[in-house]
C-alpha cells in the first residue's frame, strides 16, 4: 500500500495539473494509482470542464472522486480562497474499490429493505465496505442517503463533505469508474466504497465545550423542545448561562449550541459523546426552544460554547484519544494517509492563523499524506450514527488491515 498527496498553488490550470501529477507520479515510484481524491479550488470554477480532460491526459486513475471547494488542503497546508489543486492517490494491491454517482431520483424510499440500498451502491454488506462521500448541498438529500447507508451497512464508516464555494448549479463533482473517462457533474453525489485490505477510522472534532449540567427532554415536538426537566427550556438554559463568567456569558450571546447525548445508556458524558446542533429559535412566551435536529422525549442535552480555544481543545482531545487507542491496540496497523473535511467556518477565519487543524493532526498522527477541502457540511459518525455536521473537522484516516 502506497499513498501520495500532491498539492499545487500555480494559478494556471495547466501548470497546476502538471505540477500536481508530477508530484504524485514521483511519489508512486512506478506503481499504478488505483484510487484518487481530487479537490480543486473554486478559483478554477470557469475551467472545471477543462480540468478532467487535462488530468486524463496526464494520469489515469482507476477509481477517482472529488469536488470543488472554497478552500483546499494538502501537504500540511490549508489554502483558503486561493488557487489550489490537491490530489491524493494510492496503490492498493490488497484492497477493493468502487465508485458511484447518485442523483436525487435514484434514492430508494427510506422504508425500503437493505437489499435495495445494496443494489443501488453495488456492494454487498458482507464485503464490509467503508465509504467516502462527496455531495452537492443544493441538489441532493444527503441526510436521506446517510440514513439509508447506516441502515444497509450498519458497521461501515462513512466520512466526507459537501462541495463548497459555489452557488446553486456552480459546484462540481468529479468521478471515474474503473478507468473510464472522468466525468464532471453539477449536481448529485459521488462516493467511493473501499474494502478488503484497507479500513477507514473517523475522528470527528465538533469544536465545542460543554457548560452546565445535562438536562433531560421532558416534552418535545420534532425539533422543538417544550420542556426540560419539567421546566420551560428557556428558563433552564438562562439559569445555566447566568452562572457563567463574564467572558463566557458574552460568548453565549452568539456562540451557544445544544449538544444531544447520543448514547442514552452512558451516565457520565465527555467531549465526543454529543451531537452538536444550532439553537435556531426561542419562544419567549412559552419558553420553548427550537434546535437544528429532531429530538425525542427522554434524550439528554447539554449546552455548549464554541470559540477558537474550545475548538482547539476539542481537536487536540479527539486526536490524542484516537492516537492512544491505535497505539494500545496491538492488532492495529499505523495510519498511512488521511482525508480531512473541514468547515468553511474553521481555518484562519476561526483561529487567526493558517494551517491550524493540519498542524495539530501532524503533531498527533505524524507526517502522513493528507488531502482534503473546506466543506459546506461535513459527514462523519457520532455515537455509531452518521450525521451531516457544521463547524466541524472530520478526519478519515486510512490504515491497512
Amino acid at each position: 500500500m502506497k499513498w501520495v498527496n500532491g498539492l499545487s498553488t500555480k494559478v494556471s490550470l495547466e501548470a497546476a495539473l502538471e505540477d500536481v501529477t508530477q508530484q504524485v507520479l514521483r511519489g508512486l515510484q512506478g506503481r499504478s494509482p488505483d484510487i484518487g481524491f481530487l479537490f480543486a479550488s473554486n478559483t478554477f470554477a470557469s475551467e472545471y470542464p477543462r480540468l478532467l480532460p487535462l488530468l486524463e491526459e496526464k494520469l489515469k486513475i482507476q477509481y477517482l472522486i472529488g469536488c470543488s471547494g472554497g478552500g483546499i488542503i494538502g501537504n500540511g497546508q490549508e489554502l483558503e480562497d486561493l488557487p489550489a489543486i490537491s490530489l491524493t492517490v494510492a496503490n492498493l494491491p490488497l484492497a477493493g474499490a468502487k465508485t458511484f454517482y447518485l442523483d436525487e431520483d435514484d434514492l430508494p424510499d427510506l422504508d425500503s429493505p437493505p437489499d435495495r440500498w445494496h443494489e443501488l451502491i453495488g456492494i454487498e454488506v458482507n464485503q464490509q465496505p467503508n465509504f467516502v462521500i462527496l455531495g452537492d448541498p443544493f441538489s441532493f438529500p444527503v441526510n436521506d442517503l446517510l440514513q439509508g447507508l447506516d441502515f444497509a451497512y450498519p458497521s461501515a464508516v462513512k466520512v466526507g463533505g459537501l462541495a463548497s464555494g459555489g452557488g446553486l448549479g456552480t459546484n462540481s463533482l468529479f468521478c471515474s469508474h474503473d478507468r473510464q473517462t472522468y466525468q464532471l457533474y453539477r449536481k448529485g453525489l459521488v462516493g467511493m466504497a473501499l474494502w478488503g485490505g484497507i479500513t477507514i477510522d473517523a475522528v470527528v472534532a465538533q469544536g465545542c465545550r460543554p457548560i452546565g449540567e445535562a438536562l433531560q427532554v421532558s416534552e418535545c415536538d420534532r425539533n422543538i423542545i417544550l420542556s426540560l426537566d419539567d421546566r420551560p427550556p428557556l428558563e433552564a438554559l438562562q439559569d445555566i448561562v447566568s452562572e457563567l463568567n463574564e467572558r463566557d456569558r458574552e460568548l453565549a450571546k452568539h456562540s451557544l449550541f445544544v449538544g444531544v447525548v447520543m448514547n442514552e445508556f452512558k451516565q457520565s458524558t465527555e467531549q465526543g459523546d454529543f451531537l452538536i446542533r444550532n439553537i435556531i429559535g426561542v419562544d419567549p412566551k412559552t419558553g420553548a426552544i427550537a434546535v437544528g435536529d429532531r429530538v425525542r422525549p427522554g434524550q439528554r442535552i447539554q449546552l455548549h460554547l464554541r470559540d477558537a480555544d474550545a475548538s482547539a481543545a476539542d481537536l487536540e482531545e479527539n486526536l490524542s484519544r484516537y492516537k492512544t487507542q491505535v497505539d494500545n491496540d496491538q492488532t492495529a496497523s499505523a495510519p498511512t494517509a488521511a482525508l480531512v473535511f473541514s468547515c468553511m467556518g474553521r481555518g484562519e477565519r476561526l483561529y487567526g492563523k493558517p494551517n491550524f487543524d493540519s498542524i495539530v493532526f501532524a503533531k498527533h498522527i505524524g507526517e502522513i499524506p493528507v488531502g482534503g477541502f473546506f466543506c459546506g457540511g461535513e459527514i462523519g459518525p457520532v455515537g455509531g450514527t452518521t450525521f451531516l455536521h457544521g463547524y466541524t473537522s472530520v478526519f478519515g484516516i486510512f490504515r491497512p488491515v
